[in-house]
């Protein structure tokens, strides 16, 4: 215990140096090389995840639809994203807002049909967009019929098992994941909420399905999908639900069978995994997934946003670097969850949630955060520029979610992840100008955050808004080629700042990056770089 502001610098001098030698210690150790990249479609893209439902209602029934989608693609199109990323629009009872699965081929009758559809495919591909669904193998609804007709497509057991109360998805709000069915009075296996029983995948019948499902979709003009949860596709629960056997033949199927289908189609993986773990999921030289999310990094990086200090985010980006030259990461700030901290140790994880997320109410499942970007960063345009800077010049693929682009808000009044998924705020009119009905779930309506104050077109008229720095990011991105295209290296640097060297076909680029709230300086090629607090600055050198 220190009694004194001369100790308190002892201690972060010695921590700065314990880091800096934690980075230089890993770049120097023995390890394989990385590959150098190799370039695909996929790695000019930049992403947009939005739900049907919340983005724009057509028809006044308080629910967004397909058609009040195609009529807002314009505004993504000059907003400058050239991929979509639609969450679940099948059938579903919305238990899980969606990722409960009663019809894997068809469309929520809410949402529009299959014109509607079709015709939205059709308006994005004229506007040279792509488009790709998110799709949740893992489970189905407990109301799908498969779980009544097709009960062997499922896990189950006689007895409960041991470790009945062991891996679940969503501690403290689910308190099993080995489930009582009332009908059959045997134990049904479930990784996330107890209404959706996990898919058996050791059942050859399960994977030609889901391979049926996946060419379905293909066939009606998707680009690829966002597959969810894969780690629990592939698993094996019924030894050890904590710390089950993966099983990566079944990725293999699934990815090989998509890639003949159709060659060009991206499969973006959620996989929160260890580093080491990463080559297993990745595309090299057997079937896999071209890209991933990086979810390692991402909870350092807030950790650095947190902190103002930069080192474990730096030793976590030399982690990650090696992977297949043909794989890529996607890189993200908020997405439709919560932000998952779970890979922090107890004392850095408390920095974060005192920072970030307060109260336990903006808390989750002993590992996140339920709230957008803007507020966890306390609207400070500063930090909210760096972090989007970053976002749009680290090495992979920028995935950006519907609404962080205006810095919406979130309403903790919601339940668990539903506060960050609220309707899209237009305008200043009625509801945002979401909907002219009642909107099924309740547009932000706060002083701070409320749709009179943040929404689409009030921040396109003003060139100082968030939306309007985003914007000029994502057309800066594309001028910067060597980020898609060129190998990176970590640059030695203070501890508060970040700095990225690119090099492709000669050319270099350097990107940089203060965490903190303090001017900071290094020395590049004999040249003393300076940045002021939160800043940033790209370069290219010839």
């Amino acid at each position: 215990m220190y009694t004194g502001k001369r100790l308190l610098n002892n201690d972060k001098m010695k921590k700065s140096i314990y880091i800096g030698l934690l980075v230089v210690l890993w770049s120097c150790k023995s390890k394989p090389p990385v590959e150098q990249p190799v370039d695909a479609w996929y790695k000019h893209l930049v992403i947009y995840n939005l739900d049907v439902k919340t983005f724009k209602d057509s028809d006044a029934n308080g629910e967004g639809d397909f058609r009040g989608l195609t009529s807002k693609l314009d505004y993504l199109k000059t907003l400058g994203i050239n991929t979509i990323w639609l969450a679940p629009f099948q059938p579903s009872p919305l238990e899980d807002d969606g990722y409960d699965v009663t019809d894997y081929k068809g469309i929520d009758p809410k949402l529009g049909d299959a014109n509607d559809f079709k015709n939205f495919i059709q308006q994005a591909k004229n506007r040279h967009l792509k488009v790709i669904m998110d799709i949740a193998l893992n489970h189905t609804s407990i109301r799908h019929p498969w779980f009544r007709q097709r009960p062997n497509w499922y896990v189950w057991a006689k007895e409960r098992p041991s470790d009945w109360d062991k891996g679940m998805g969503f501690p403290v709000v689910e308190k099993d994941t080995w489930h009582l069915d009332s009908v059959t009075h045997q134990y049904y296996f479930h990784r996330f909420y107890h209404f959706e029983p996990d898919l058996n995948y050791q059942d050859p019948a399960v994977i030609k399905e889901a391979e049926s499902v996946l060419a379905y979709w293909l066939d009606r003009g998707l680009d690829g999908f966002r597959l969810d949860a894969v780690p629990f596709v592939i698993d094996d629960p019924r030894k050890d639900s904590a710390n089950p056997r993966f099983d990566f033949n079944i990725l293999h199927e699934l990815t090989g069978f998509v890639k003949k289908r159709d060659p060009h189609a991206l499969l973006l993986g959620e996989a929160n995994v260890e580093p080491r773990e990463n080559e297993k999921y990745f595309a090299g030289h057997h079937d896999g997934l071209q890209m991933m999310f990086n979810f390692y990094a991402n909870q350092y990086l807030f950790l650095g946003l947190t902190t103002g200090d930069a080192g474990r985010f730096k030793k976590a980006l030399i982690e990650t670097q090696l992977k297949p030259g043909i794989a890529q990461w996607a890189w993200f700030l908020r997405t439709h969850d919560e932000i998952d901290l779970g890979r922090l140790n107890k004392h850095d994880l408390n920095q974060v949630y005192k920072k970030m997320g307060p109260d336990t109410n903006m808390q989750l499942y002993k590992r996140g955060i339920r709230r957008r970007l803007a507020t966890m960063l306390g609207g400070d345009a500063r930090q909210l520029h760096l972090a989007y800077s970053l976002l749009f010049s680290l090495p992979g693929t920028p995935v950006i979610r519907q609404g962080e682009e205006i810095g919406m808000g979130d309403d903790l009044r919601l339940k668990e992840r539903l506060a960050i998924r609220t309707p899209m705020q237009w305008d200043s009119t009625a509801n945002g100008g979401f909907s002219t009905g009642k909107p099924f779930r309740p547009v932000i309506n706060s002083v701070e955050y409320g749709y009179r104050k943040v929404n689409v077109a009030q921040e396109f008229k003003d060139p100082q808004s968030l939306l309007r720095f985003i914007q000029g990011l994502i057309e800066r991105r594309k001028t910067f080629p060597e980020i898609d295209n060129g190998s990176w290296q970590v640059l030695k640097t203070p501890d508060a700042m970040l700095a990225l060297l690119y090099t492709d076909k000669g050319k270099r680029v350097l990107t940089m990056y203060n965490f903190s709230d303090k001017p900071q300086q290094f020395s590049y090629n004999g040249k003393m770089i300076c940045l002021g607090a939160y800043s940033t600055d790209w370069r290219r050198f010839n």
